[in-house]
């Protein structure tokens, strides 16, 4: 009988309250070390909501979070988020910074000597194919769109932590670019052995990248299974993103 990894992230009876009104409500899930778990969901879903709620930029009104089998409101903040990457669609690079400088920010922020953060900001462009000779003196406004995509998640696994935040980190880049990051995502996802936690509304997306999907309606969590149970799954919102698919696959 297989047993499941160790937990990574786990949400207990959490509920997220703003006026009167749950953004997330009744979230009991668990995230295992190693997977790459995709929060898929229409806009206003609640799926980035709540993985807000694990690296603390939200805190739950009621239930909790738990980060390495501890409450996340017990972390320090920035003790916690040196320990989550944290990946966005539009990268969040500080314009005014080289591509070596944006990598190296939490390493050195984290006291690395200078010599150490060069060699590992060169190891980590390598590894999401950037020639460092090449980018690590460029600044964000000489890359492409998914030039800037790679050095996002590249500075996201600087630190080497141990689990992955990314919202809908390929959503703005051209059909093409995407898929090609989205495989290339995958395989050292699968090289590295992080934890995933990804947002998205693209149901191709979930497919490509996904060990187990998530999936968010009215703020509540109505799904959690592998790609091959959602594709058996007979709930509406399961079959109105399946239908989806199959649109898009007869277009």
């Amino acid at each position: 009988m297989s047993q499941n990894p160790p937990i990574a992230v786990e949400f207990r009876n959490v509920t997220l309250s703003r006026s009167d009104r749950a953004l997330v409500s009744n979230l009991n899930f668990t995230i295992y070390q190693g997977e790459a778990l995709i929060l898929l969901g229409r806009s206003g879903s609640g799926k980035t909501t709540t993985m807000k709620l694990i690296n603390r930029l939200l805190t739950p009104t009621t239930g909790e979070v738990l980060f390495n089998n501890i409450p996340t409101t017990q972390w320090n903040e920035i003790e916690l988020r040196r320990k989550i990457g944290y990946v966005i669609q539009e990268t969040g690079l500080f314009p005014h910074f080289t591509v070596e400088k944006n990598v190296g920010l939490i390493p050195s922020l984290e006291g690395w000597k200078p010599r150490q953060i060069k060699m590992r900001v060169h190891e980590l462009l390598d590894l999401v194919g950037l020639q460092p000779d090449k980018f690590a003196e460029r600044y964000p406004h000489q890359l492409s769109g998914g030039q800037k995509q790679r050095v996002g998640v590249a500075r996201a696994l600087a630190a080497d932590p141990p689990v992955l935040l990314m919202d809908e980190p390929f959503g703005a880049l051209d059909p093409i670019t995407r898929l090609e990051l989205q495989q290339e995502f995958r395989n050292l996802q699968q090289k590295l052995g992080k934890t995933v936690v990804l947002v998205t509304h693209d149901i191709q997306e979930a497919f490509v990248l996904a060990s187990r999907i998530g999936l968010m309606s009215g703020g509540e969590l109505i799904f959690l299974d592998t790609i091959a149970e959602f594709k058996q799954s007979s709930h509406p919102e399961s079959l109105a993103f399946l239908q989806c698919l199959n649109s898009l696959r007869n277009t």
